[in-house]
């Protein structure tokens, strides 16, 4: 059988549970520090008002709710039996530290298998930290921190209103593996600020890392977002679908192959939207992509030479060392 081009992600999970298992998106009542006035107001500036969860329920529902009608649904069409908790929308560890123990708590049932809690780097500290290591290691669960990073640029990061710059990221990735917990780290390779080098170093810094997982996903525009508004003004122009796919192939060829990947390209939602993945459905861009790279017979990893002491490797080999 042929190996995939890239570190699959629902393959990783077959693998690891010996079946299909499925995300259960979970909505909160939440917000994040960059749009309440605690580090900045408005938010993110490609960031619309349901903070990244369009198809999720409402959140007055409760998390125990929440779940079991996303079970219903998921688990009937697709004949699953285990799932993975996705605490997604805005930044899910921004609350008071009780409330934070209580959802996550709500979680903790019989088929659910993993919790992924979707945050900002500099929203987690030890506290939240140790709590999610202790069910790991005491309930069996798995859990993986998902960090929006979008881009190692930190001249991006601040035109985007991140917030926070790559120092917050780094520190929250060492912070996460060092409890024993997995990281994902969400990226857009295409923000118009960026070029090739900065998807490139962004690819390294994750490796470098040891970041788990990593989640691509294209540059959408939602209505009465200043990111739109820029774009309506002639601020920036939108890079075509093959210079994004060109960014894909080039992030993976550099990124560490053990790494997994969640995804290379997004959904997004089209209803209050003004660009949406070049109005193409996200599986056509996906395979697009994987096509592309079979026929140029790359694949994840290809470029991942530079750790361990690259220049020191000339010394090594005239010794014969390994």
């Amino acid at each position: 059988m042929e190996k995939d081009v890239y570190n699959i992600y629902s393959s990783y999970l077959k693998d690891k549970y010996g079946e299909k298992v499925y995300k259960l998106p979970v909505k909160l009542p939440l917000t994040c520090p960059n749009r309440d006035g605690n580090l900045s107001s408005g938010g993110c500036t490609f960031c619309g008002e349901e903070g990244g969860s369009f198809e999720n329920l409402s959140s007055c529902l409760s998390v125990e709710e929440q779940l079991s009608r996303n079970k219903e649904h998921i688990g009937k069409k697709y004949k699953a039996k285990k799932f993975i908790a996705y605490f997604q929308n805005f930044s899910n560890t921004y609350m008071p530290f009780d409330d934070f123990q209580r959802y996550i708590n709500e979680a903790l049932q019989e088929d659910i298998v993993g919790i992924s809690v979707s945050t900002r780097p500099d929203c987690i500290d030890s506290k939240y930290l140790q709590f999610l290591s202790d069910i790991k290691y005491n309930k069996g669960i798995d859990i993986t921190i998902e960090l929006g990073l979008q881009t190692a640029n930190y001249h991006s990061l601040k035109k985007v209103n991140r917030g926070h710059g790559l120092a917050e990221f780094i520190e929250a990735v060492i912070n996460t593996k060092s409890n024993g917990l997995r990281v994902c780290a969400h990226v857009i390779p295409n923000l118009p600020w960026d070029d090739m080098t900065d998807v490139i170093e962004t690819s390294r810094v994750i490796s470098a890392l040891g970041v788990d997982e990593v989640k691509l996903h294209s540059l959408y525009l939602m209505e009465n977002t200043v990111l739109a508004r820029q774009y309506e003004n002639g601020e920036f122009d939108l890079y075509p679908k093959e210079e994004y796919i060109k960014r894909v192939i080039a992030f993976l060829e550099y990124l560490d192959p053990n790494i997994v990947v969640q995804r290379i390209i997004g959904r997004a939602p089209e209803q209050g939207a003004i660009f949406v993945n070049w109005q193409e459905s996200w599986w056509k861009i996906r395979d697009e992509i994987i096509h592309r790279m079979e026929h140029e017979k790359t694949y994840q990893g290809k470029r991942f030479d530079y750790l361990g002491g690259k220049a020191l490797r000339i010394f090594n080999q005239s010794s014969g060392e390994g």
